[in-house]
């Protein structure tokens, strides 16, 4: 008889320890998710994500088009829009499982951008 009233002020003694656990457990997540979101929140903003061009391709190529394809503006230096032409290429290139339609319509705005179209203002 002795022997079960041990047990049973025993079990009577580890549920308010494992309650605490349980509590100290909760104050403690409850404190890393306070200060995780407050160091969320203090971070500098980052650059978001642009959205793409969600249109199709015009009959003829003009220079706004071939502005949003690459992903630069109209008054951009040759310089940058090669490097534009270049990443989107990258992106694209049929080698690397694109599609050729795509790098033709690339290929086509990186002309336009410079000057470069067929029946432009050519001497030829």
């Amino acid at each position: 008889m002795q022997r079960s009233r041990d047990l049973s002020d025993a079990s009577e003694m580890v549920a308010p320890l494992i309650a605490g656990v349980a509590v100290a457990a909760v104050a403690y997540a409850g404190r890393y998710s306070l200060r995780a979101w407050q160091a969320f929140k203090a971070r500098p903003p980052t650059a978001r994500m642009r959205r793409f061009y969600e249109g199709g391709f015009q009959p003829i190529m003009t220079r706004r088009e071939a502005a949003l394809i690459l992903g630069v503006r109209e008054s951009t230096p040759a310089e940058k829009i090669k490097e534009a032409h270049r990443r989107v290429m990258v992106a694209n290139h049929p080698d690397a499982g694109g599609s050729h339609y795509l790098a033709s319509k690339i290929n086509e705005a990186k002309d336009m951008m410079l000057r470069r179209t067929k029946g432009g203002s050519s001497a030829f």
